[in-house]
């Protein structure tokens, strides 16, 4: 199958693309630089010249292809409500294109933007109205994509993407904490995130491609690990103090990332695994940190 990838030399995107060509898949990749094009080449993967940005380099790639994967997503937080608005003129573009066919278009969403304080599943609707995470556009995109009659899946990913290469949630609280020069949790750190390594993750993307069923999927592995746990190991690795926060002295400790140091969330990925056959065998969260180069510099 020809697979259209944005985001594909990213830290998920050049997993799935791993995962695609070991599996006979032949994939084009989205290249915004020529570093990015090289990258691509190196790996036997054919380049499309384009950006987020550009809506009709985006609908010239999906027109190539038979299936799109849209991973691509612009992670500065600093303009993360204007970003997610990008995301989501992105996924219009996409599937404007693949709209009436039969040919799929796979979405990456968050855990994050669902309701917190309890269990939540595939079919759990995100929070919506005033307190809604700005992440949301990009299901609410889907859910207009679906109507005009493009066939599109959701895979949602968890706070914690992990494995070696990480730049995310994990390696900023880490690159925080040797600034700092403490490691810290807020309140009593029983706050929870869920987590999933980032070879299983793209494997289950290869599984929404090949099973062809439309729906909204959980890539996550370990339901929750308490933040508390994380804050320990960093401490431990990087040799330093362990310290619980209060609220106001949490925002002047992680600054921007406050809200996610906060985030608790608890996600099932049950019916992903018995609709899929989602079997996740990666290290978790935890092993990972203790063993791979999140602390090698």
């Amino acid at each position: 199958m020809r697979v259209f990838v944005t985001g594909a030399t990213g830290f998920v995107g050049s997993a799935i693309v791993q995962e695609l060509t070991n599996n006979g898949h032949q994939v084009i990749g989205l290249a915004r630089s020529e570093k990015a094009a090289k990258s691509l080449m190196d790996v036997g993967v054919e380049v499309h010249q384009g950006d987020l940005e550009d809506l009709e380099s985006l609908r010239r790639g999906a027109a190539l292809a038979d299936a799109v994967i849209h991973t691509g997503f612009n992670h500065d937080f600093s303009k993360f409500k204007e970003n997610c608005e990008k995301d989501k003129n992105a996924i219009e573009a996409l599937s404007s294109v693949l709209a009436g066919s039969d040919r799929q278009l796979i979405v990456t969403s968050a855990i994050g933007i669902l309701p917190k304080g309890k269990i939540v599943t595939e079919e759990t609707l995100p929070v919506s109205g005033t307190n809604a995470n700005p992440r949301v556009a990009s299901e609410e995109a889907v859910a207009s994509a679906i109507a005009r009659g493009a066939k599109v899946s959701v895979v949602r990913l968890p706070p914690s993407v992990h494995g070696v290469g990480d730049h995310g949630f994990v390696s900023n609280l880490i690159g925080i904490a040797r600034a700092k020069g403490i490691a810290a949790f807020v309140d009593k750190g029983d706050n929870t995130w869920p987590a999933v390594h980032r070879l299983d993750a793209a494997h289950l993307f290869r599984l929404v491609l090949e099973k062809g069923v439309s729906g909204v999927y959980h890539a996550v592995a370990e339901e929750g690990v308490p933040f508390r746990e994380i804050a320990n190991v960093i401490g431990c690795r990087l040799n330093m103090p362990v310290v619980s926060k209060t609220l106001d002295e949490a925002n002047n400790y992680f600054t921007w990332f406050t809200h996610f140091a906060m985030m608790d969330i608890i996600s099932s990925s049950d019916i992903t695994r018995k609709q899929l056959g989602w079997h996740p065998t990666q290290l978790g969260l935890m092993e990972d940190l203790n063993s791979s180069c999140y602390f090698e510099m």
